[in-house]
């Protein structure tokens, strides 16, 4: 090997090895300045400070210990009709509300499809987020129906919680369809033969629940005890329209209003226009403004069934009886077309007036 290689090669090492190492005093003392958040703390939601009312519902929360590094929080709500901690699994998924500065939120304008809502909460600081608060599960009553296609007139055209008044025969349409489906070879006799009696298709029996003049469709829902409200909103061009209740022994033939199994409000277009509160075939003129949509409030226990403007909440009549047996939510249109929202809780004005209101009666005693 060449000389200059060997004197490359020779060991040059000292004691302590200081020349191989680095000198981070600079940096550490740079770390040690640096100051970390800390883990925000676990909210713990005021049950007892919490309200449902008007379908809106008030959350109210605290920390355990004042921190003024929390940034904001996050709410989160779900749907549940089961009390008590969230199951594994559920029908409904966690809305996300983010951004909340601060520890009380209000979310308004809900329809209460479901018995409770579970609520749980976390801080969040600049940095990172806490753990979730213990979930709370709140009360969400609410009266919630839809509408018996199966009880409606011919002349409806009934979709969810909206009807329309077809004069070519909203229903005749589909009961045309499922004629011509059962007499498809698919359903023929010799094929229903050879199948099991579990599975044979069954046709369409009975006559519609309505017909002639009654253009009526009723809810799928009774009401046999409680206070309950619901909204209607039709189309003031309509020729005629009714809402209000009716017993189940309600006849086919009979329209709103004209027997005493039912109690309603009457819109009519017809040649003149009037609202009229009917009851037994009789009939009461009201002297108020025609809205663009109806509140109903029934008090089974107390035999109050009211209406309101649902915007203004003005009274406008009041039919006072003795339910001696359930009712059901009933509706008439003619030539128009109507939409009804549940979920509704009874505004807390409605139940106001009706306490003031209780040893008075808006309506005539002849209609009751």
């Amino acid at each position: 090997m060449a000389p200059a290689f060997r004197l490359s090669l020779k060991a040059k090492a000292s004691d302590n090895m200081s020349h191989l190492m680095v000198d981070f005093s600079q940096e550490r003392e740079m770390l040690q300045e640096l100051k970390f958040l800390p883990v925000p703390a676990t909210p713990e939601i005021q049950v007892s400070e919490c309200q449902v009312c008007d379908n809106t519902v008030t959350i109210v929360w605290t920390l355990p210990e004042p921190d003024g590094k929390i940034d904001h929080y996050i709410l989160e709500h779900r749907r549940t009709n089961h009390e008590g901690p969230p199951r594994i699994r559920e029908d409904y998924p966690w809305m996300v509300l983010e951004g909340i500065r601060e520890m009380d939120h209000t979310l308004t304008g809900l329809r209460f499809d479901t018995r409770y809502m579970t609520f749980r909460v976390k801080a969040c600081n600049k940095a990172v987020a806490g753990e979730f608060s213990e979930p709370i599960t709140l009360e969400t009553h609410a009266f919630t129906f839809k509408l018996d296609s199966g009880s409606s007139h011919q002349n409806l055209k009934v979709e969810d919680l909206s009807v329309e008044w077809d004069s070519s025969g909203g229903k005749i349409q589909e009961i045309r369809k499922e004629k011509n489906r059962t007499n498809s070879p698919m359903h023929s006799p010799a094929r229903a033969s050879l199948m099991s009696p579990k599975r044979a298709p069954t046709a369409r029996v009975g006559r519609d629940r309505f017909t002639a003049e009654s253009y009526t469709v009723l809810a799928d829902t009774m009401i046999d005890a409680g206070q309950q409200y619901w909204e209607v909103r039709f189309d003031k061009e309509s020729k005629a329209f009714a809402v209000g209740v009716a017993l189940r022994s309600l006849g086919r033939f009979d329209q709103l209003g004209k027997s005493s199994a039912s109690w309603c409000i009457h819109l009519n277009n017809w040649l003149q226009q009037s609202l009229t509160a009917k009851h037994n075939n009789k009939a009461r003129t009201l002297d108020c403004p025609i809205p663009s949509s109806i509140g109903v409030y029934c008090n089974y226990e107390e035999g109050v069934l009211s209406f309101f403007n649902s915007k203004t909440k003005q009274l406008m009549h009041t039919f006072r009886t003795k339910f001696q047996q359930p009712v059901i939510p009933a509706f008439m249109v003619w030539n128009g077309s109507f939409s009804v929202v549940t979920g509704l809780q009874v505004p807390s004005v409605v139940q106001s007036g009706q306490r003031k209101n209780s040893g008075t009666s808006s309506s005539n005693a002849s209609l009751t």
